[in-house]
């Protein structure tokens, strides 16, 4: 596709070849996924109820089914925004992945606050789009909730929050962001890593956006399994600016208080921790069998030839016996080693 007329001209068109470029990238990508991510809460929680497909206008999750809409949503969410993303900055649209890249994967530590600042301005306005679309949706579900106004069920379609059987502790939600977090970066690692069962065929978004349905399905109801700091913050100011006072920032509710830092620091330590477990565990493994062929194959490039060979003379060591002479006039293999 390389008959499309660039948008930009001159040094503009330069700089996009650049870092600049890869921000714009991680901006779009970051974009995709909360507009995504957080569309499918907003349908979940106020466009479903509202437009009359609920049992009323404030009705969501009678069943715990229903969370599959919102599992699925951003799963569906990340395989986009990693699609959108990917051929130009590798599309980690997650500061705790490019946190993890830079300690482990040698990324280069120049571009680590680049891309938080983009991922955190594309969540934003990921966020920004979404209460602009469901703007209507919202204002009904909380003029029917009682009381009326803006609530916790209508703040979640931005931002995370800890269940209530954490009693307003830290230990707990932060534990529970640390393990969905590597598991995230476990999962990340090994699609990518072309040593182990590599994804075919550009799969390896789809499989990724698998891996994040997974987390959601099995650790999302502990903290809203964030598992990313620019996707949480980013929506959590939007909130924050949207009216939603205290419970945007610093994240105040009925049984939390100060939780908006859990979703930012336990990320990037599990991030961390997720893809040093999979080096150790898998990496170091596949990259040592590599080095032992690559040893291996040197060695024998590296044996001297026979002098028969060299000198065109017939072999004069035990090689040379008749069976062998009949080897190489048709007959059959005398010896295991040719």
């Amino acid at each position: 596709m390389s008959d499309i007329s660039p948008m930009a001209v001159g040094s503009g068109l330069k700089m996009r070849a650049g870092l600049w470029g890869e921000c714009l990238a991680e901006f779009l990508g970051t974009f995709v996924l909360i507009a995504f991510g957080c569309g499918s809460v907003a349908m979940a929680v106020a466009g479903l109820p509202g437009s009359g497909r609920t049992e009323g206008p404030t009705t969501f999750f009678l069943g715990t089914g229903d969370w599959m809409l919102i599992a699925w949503g951003w799963a569906f969410a990340v395989v986009f925004g990693v699609y959108v993303a990917g051929g130009v900055s590798g599309a980690h649209i997650n500061p705790a992945v490019t946190l993890a890249f830079a300690v482990r994967r040698h990324f280069s530590w120049g571009k680590v606050l680049p891309y938080w600042i983009s991922q955190l301005l594309g969540a934003f306005a990921g966020a920004a789009l979404v209460l602009l679309v469901y703007h209507d949706a919202i204002r009904a579900f909380e003029a029917a909730s009682k009381p009326a106004g803006h609530n916790l069920a209508s703040f979640s379609i931005f931002a995370t929050f800890p269940a209530p059987y954490f009693n307003g502790g830290v230990a707990g939600p932060l534990i529970d962001q640390i393990v969905g977090t590597a598991f995230l970066l476990i999962l990340v690692a090994a699609v990518i890593d072309l040593r182990n069962t590599g994804v075919m065929s550009n799969l390896g978004p789809l499989v990724i956006g698998l891996a994040v349905g997974a987390i959601g399905l099995s650790f999302g109801a502990n903290a809203g399994y964030a598992i990313n700091p620019a996707r949480d913050l980013g929506p959590r100011l939007l909130a924050w600016v949207g009216g939603w006072g205290q419970l945007a920032m610093p994240g105040n509710g009925g049984w939390f208080s100060n939780y908006f830092w859990i979703p930012i620091v336990g990320p990037l330590i599990g991030g961390v921790l997720g893809i040093v477990v999979y080096d150790l565990f898998v990496g170091d493994v596949l990259y040592a069998r590599l080095r032992l062929a690559e040893r291996g194959e040197g060695e024998a490039a590296a044996r001297p030839e026979p002098e028969a060979d060299r000198s065109g003379a017939p072999h004069t060591d035990a090689a040379t016996t008749p069976e062998r002479e009949a080897d190489r006039s048709g007959g059959r293999h005398a010896e295991t080693g040719v």
